[in-house]
């Protein structure tokens, strides 16, 4: 009903649509989903009334209304495009010149290489992580789980609490430990050192440092958090070498309470400091965690580690594929991270200034792996699309800057060698992205904390209006 109103008052079922409406604000259960519908017309109106070239809105009208019906599909999913999604005009049928092009806008001419390029990972690094965390699920009873009795008294009080945030695919409390998430991720980034020891990149006694920030769902799992987490590592036995730290929500505000307020009226004389609270924390939305994963990595070169000069974030459901990217590009994850890239100053495709502060990875689906470490995750859509895919089709634009930017290599015989150019990265994920802590104290890439989503792209807000 909705999108027959949308459609104006020359449908032939306007007048019905309108009676679901005038019928559904007669029922209480119904009544703020009709006043969200209706304020999104005033919205849509708006914003179609503010589109900056009002002649396309006019001329597409009288398109869709006179030519639509005898046209090709694609033709009229391109004429909508022109209005509604610019970026994706063209580019099923340009693949090829619009991936050129826009590797020659990421072009960097590199001018200074990093002369003092990562050595030791496992010593100036620190790995970052996010766990989210639920309640059980209610398909079994706290006594089926393999937990301890602690655990289980302190999550019959929990699971009555009521839920405070939500997540897209958290850990369920109680899972089995080859399903955990956090194992899973935790048991990669072992076997990687492990790989790295056996490689002789990593001496024998080295351990890595990972650094987690636990969101959970509902207040109580603060207190559960740890002591789940740690027992579900004790229990997987194939996790060596590494020192694990989590934080909670509640870590964080004490860390706040105990340091940062404390430093922040000492030595910069600021006193109304409780605006921290909502920006230095882990649960909630997406950003919060992923600014508190970047924030905390600066204070701890200085309260714990001065040797830490890096950080680097996976998520949880990803590894690094050891051998075969020491077969198709002969070298280790360690060695890639230890390139002088990492730091390099150059000038990108306006001359502009670049320094890279920032370093991201590329991801390739397990199932495709065995093709090409160069296989993309992001594909070519087909051209069977399909109902709000006319108006806005995100994979279009995703798959092309994939290809762009992710698949590129650096050899001597393409146009990126990685030491007179490289490819600078807009296009990032959440994981397998690292920082300088050089970069963080000067460029401080953070996301504003109410961001839910794309929390890795959000941190541009922050420099909009720079």
């Amino acid at each position: 009903a909705f999108l027959i109103l949308l459609s104006g008052k020359n449908s032939e079922l306007y007048r019905k649509a309108r009676g679901v409406f005038e019928e559904a604000k007669g029922h209480t259960g119904l009544k703020r989903a009709v006043e969200f519908y209706e304020l999104a017309f005033e919205c849509i109106k708006e914003e179609i009334n503010a589109h900056p070239q009002p002649e396309k809105i006019k001329g597409l009208s009288e398109y869709l209304r006179n030519t639509a019906k005898t046209s090709p599909r694609m033709a009229t999913i391109e004429r909508i495009r022109e209005c509604f999604f610019p970026e994706g005009v063209g580019i099923c049928q340009r693949k090829d010149e619009l991936r050129e092009a826009l590797r020659n806008r990421r072009r960097v001419s590199l001018k200074k290489l990093n002369p003092k390029p990562i050595k030791k990972p496992s010593e100036e690094m620190l790995f970052t992580s996010n766990v989210l965390l639920t309640v059980p699920s209610k398909e079994k009873s706290l006594n089926e789980l393999d937990l301890s009795s602690s655990l289980k008294k302190q999550l019959e009080r929990t699971v009555t609490e009521e839920q405070l945030y939500w997540y897209d695919h958290p850990i369920q409390i109680g899972v089995e430990t080859d399903r955990n998430e956090a194992v899973y991720g935790l048991r990669g980034l072992s076997d990687a050192l492990r790989f790295e020891k056996a490689l002789g990149v990593a001496s024998r006694r080295e351990r890595l440092k990972c650094l987690l920030s636990v969101s959970v769902t509902h207040r109580g799992l603060h207190s559960i958090a740890r002591n789940y987490i740690e027992g579900e590592l004790r229990k997987s036995k194939a996790i060596e070498d590494m020192d694990v730290y989590i934080f909670t929500e509640d870590d964080t505000r004490r860390l706040i309470e105990e340091v940062l307020q404390p430093v922040a009226k000492k030595l910069l004389g600021v006193s109304e400091t409780d605006i921290l609270f909502e920006v230095f924390g882990v649960d909630g939305e997406y950003g919060r965690h992923y600014s508190f994963l970047k924030a905390v990595v600066p204070l701890w070169s200085v309260l714990i580690d001065p040797r830490v000069r890096a950080t680097f974030k996976i998520d949880l459901d990803q590894v690094f594929p050891e051998e075969h990217l020491v077969k198709e590009t002969g070298k280790s994850a360690f060695q890639h991270l230890m390139t002088p890239l990492w730091g390099a100053k150059g000038r990108d495709w306006v001359e502009r200034p670049v320094s890279l502060g920032l370093l991201a990875g590329a991801l390739v689906n397990q199932k495709d792996i065995g093709r090409s470490l160069f296989t993309p995750d992001v594909c070519y859509p087909p051209e069977d699309i399909r109902a709000d895919e006319v108006i806005f089709f995100s994979p279009l634009p995703q798959a092309l800057s994939t290809e762009a930017e992710m698949m590129t290599r650096y050899d001597d015989v393409g146009e990126f060698d990685g030491r007179q150019s490289c490819i600078q990265r807009y296009h990032v994920t959440g994981g397998t992205t690292g920082a300088l802590v050089e970069a963080l104290r000067r460029w401080r890439p953070f996301t504003p904390g109410f961001v839910g989503r794309a929390e890795d792209q959000a941190y541009i807000m922050s420099v909009l209006f720079d």
